[in-house]
């Protein structure tokens, strides 16, 4: 197997010294792959996302980035955004920060715009949007980076049926380039047909890890849909 885009292990994390929120999470993420962080409520996807990110005060882990740039791309559950700055201003500051070129930019965000239907709001403030355009602003910004890994929060709550066909199609182009991706869902049949392989987490710990057919083992439901193996180890 050839060496992982993304590697964690984290021995324990938490918000409060002590009072570890995670224990023993470890997961890679491969090239071209897409890995699913599943579980229920409360069972640390969040926290766990949290410390690979590294904004967490109390976290014990070796995360690393091995691709051939560095780059990595965070989409947020909750849309983070400024009230005084257009859309296309949003995009011209995250290119600004990844150091974009004028040029590669003006093309990537012309496309960006056309793919999710948002050229005719380019100029519009994110604060008149819907929750939904909102997301797809988020995703806009993350795609423009193209960058080896994404990690994505709960990327379908508040997409149309269009704009998540559209969304899981241009993560199929970056997996293709050779991106990996770690996301975050609770859509069980969505993740269960996308998905390369899962971390299902439960009790701030993983509780199973692998293809679809190592869960299945797992669980000790051979052929059963990942809902039903989620429902037996969660």
């Amino acid at each position: 197997m050839t060496e992982p885009l993304l590697r964690v292990e984290i021995e324990e994390a938490g918000y409060e010294a002590g009072k570890p929120k995670i224990e023993h999470v470890t997961l890679h993420v491969q090239s071209g792959k897409l890995t699913g962080l599943i579980g229920p409520n409360g069972a640390g996807k969040s926290t766990t996302l949290k410390a690979i990110l590294g904004l967490l005060p109390e976290v014990k882990a070796n995360v690393s980035f091995t691709g051939s740039s560095d780059k990595y791309a965070y989409v947020p559950e909750h849309p983070v955004f400024y009230d005084t700055l257009t859309l296309w201003e949003h995009l011209s500051l995250a290119a600004a920060v990844y150091g974009m070129d004028e040029r590669e930019f003006e093309r990537e965000s012309l496309l960006l715009l056309e793919k999710f239907r948002m050229t005719e709001v380019r100029n519009h403030l994110p604060g008149g949007f819907s929750k939904g355009m909102r997301q797809k602003m988020m995703l806009m910004i993350g795609f423009l980076l193209k960058p080896d890994v994404y990690i994505v929060d709960e990327p379908f709550i508040g997409l149309d049926p269009r704009a998540t066909k559209d969304f899981l199609g241009l993560l199929e182009e970056e997996r293709l380039r050779g991106a990996g991706v770690l996301m975050c869902t609770h859509v069980l049949d969505t993740a269960e047909r996308i998905c390369d392989d899962f971390i299902l987490m439960a009790d701030g710990k993983v509780a199973a890890s692998g293809t679809l057919d190592e869960i299945r083992r797992t669980a000790g439901l051979p052929g059963a849909p990942l809902f039903d193996c989620f429902d037996v180890l969660t």
